[in-house]
Formats: C-alpha cells, structure tokens, sequence
C-alpha cells in the first residue's frame, strides 16, 4: 500500500484490524507529496513506479491506494497496467454519508486535486436524489499533518469549516462531514472544536478494510500476527514517529530510493 505521505496510516491502522494475520508495506512517498496540489502526470508515474518496485521487491497479492488523490488520478492507469492484480483504492464515502445524513446538506473536505477529478465528478453525479454538497478544497491541510504541526493543523481546520458554513443538526446546517483525504482521520479531534458533537465525521478506513478482504485471492492461514514493513521515499523520522504516536508500531523505516 502506499500515500503521498503518512496519511494511508489511518487506512493502515483498519486494514490491520480487518486483517490482522496478513503482511503488509507501506511506502510514504513523502519524496514527492503533496500528491494534492501535482499534476495528473506526477501522480501517475509515482503511483507506477511505486507499484512496480512492490510487484518486483515484494511479490505482493494486492494494492491498497491509499491516498484519495492517487486513486482519484491513476487508479485506471495502474488497473490497466496490471490486470490481475487486485488493486483497492480509496475515495470521499460520500455514499454512505448521504446514507447517515439527516439534512441531506453533507460536508466534503478533500484535496484539490481529489475535487476536481473527472472521478469524483462521476462519483457526485452518481448519487440519488442529489443531496446538497458543500466541497472545500483544503490546501495545506495535509501538510501540515505531514509535519505534525499542531498549531496550523488547529487553525487550517478552524479556517476551512467557517468558511463551509454552518454546521449542526437542524434544517440547513451540514450534519455529516466526509473526510475525502487518508490524513484528515489524524486531524479529527481538531476538527470536532470546530463542527460540534453532533455532526457526523465519515473515515472511509474501515470500508477500505472491508472491500480489501473481498479482494483478497488467499487469506492468511496462519495463526500469527501478520508484520508490518514501513518505507519512506522522504525523511524517515517522520513515518518513524506518525507510526509510533498514531499505531503504536515502533520499529523502523527504511529509506526508499525510487
């Protein structure tokens, strides 16, 4: 599995879960992020470089993108690319928040570049009955998650929802917040200051988890916990120390050169 950054942790923590007795490795491209704010083209060659280097180094049986943008930009790239490879990415669970949603008036923070996708456009379309989308594209939000900086990550949240609207759970005020990028999880008790204990934040970690096992074409027999490899294109005290605070996995990180 990989993201842009330490922000597929929040996907690697549920997959874990689901899957407790299968291996995993994670690849924060860090090297290269923000994958939000690049090009179509910078996405797509460092999704398939990465996944490449997976299928040469590792053998792996399936891949998780997980990273919002990535899947937003490259998915079909990668799907052509490699048929027979279960590939699971990652998108804004607008479904299942309009599913949860009382006012039918649902908040959506992501990234740039997730927002202006042809994907997430068809995704928007697709949805019945047309609920009322309020999109906030959150530049630097991620980043700053990235750096684990406490003080910016409070004050982007607190930016970025004031300037969504009103949120609540009465007639007109946005009830339901999607988190439509794998680093915002992170960022969530900083955002519930901001939108109240009523309103409902939707992590797509755990549908992620759920579509991976389905995918899967063997499952772990063994009884053991399944391990768990950390590489990071970028410094590796960052994915070192974002695994230990938020996953309680301390161990290291190898660099990767790619």
């Amino acid at each position: 599995m990989f993201d842009s950054g330490i922000g597929g942790l929040s996907i690697l923590k549920a997959l874990r879960a689901e899957l407790p007795h299968e291996d995993f490795v994670y690849v924060a491209d860090s090297g290269h992020a923000p994958y939000g704010e690049r090009d179509d083209a910078h996405v797509i060659n460092r999704s398939s470089a990465i996944t490449a280097h997976l299928l040469a180094q590792y053998n792996i049986q399936a891949l998780v993108m997980a990273c919002n943008t990535a899947t937003a930009k490259a998915i079909a790239t990668l799907r052509q690319a490699h048929p027979l490879l279960p590939i699971i990415g990652v998108e804004p669970a607008l479904k299942p928040a309009l599913a949860m949603s009382k006012t039918r008036r649902i908040g959506v923070m992501a990234t740039r570049g997730t927002l202006g996708s042809a994907k997430f456009g068809t995704l928007v379309a697709s949805l019945a009955g047309q609920p009322a989308l309020v999109c906030e594209p959150c530049d630097g939000l991620a980043d700053a998650i990235e750096r684990q900086d406490d003080s910016k990550i409070i004050a982007l949240c607190a930016y970025y929802t004031r300037a969504m609207g009103q949120f609540g759970i009465n007639i007109g005020e946005i009830d339901t917040l999607v988190l439509g990028c794998t680093h915002y999880p992170f960022a969530s008790d900083a955002l519930r200051q901001w939108v109240g204990p009523g309103v409902q934040l939707i992590d797509p970690g755990e549908a992620v988890a759920r579509q991976t096992r389905r995918q899967l074409p063997e499952q772990s027999c063994d009884d053991n916990l399944g391990t768990c490899q950390l590489l990071s294109t970028g410094a590796t005290s960052v994915l070192h120390d974002a695994a230990q605070r938020w996953l309680g996995l301390d161990q290291p990180v190898n660099l990767l050169l790619l």
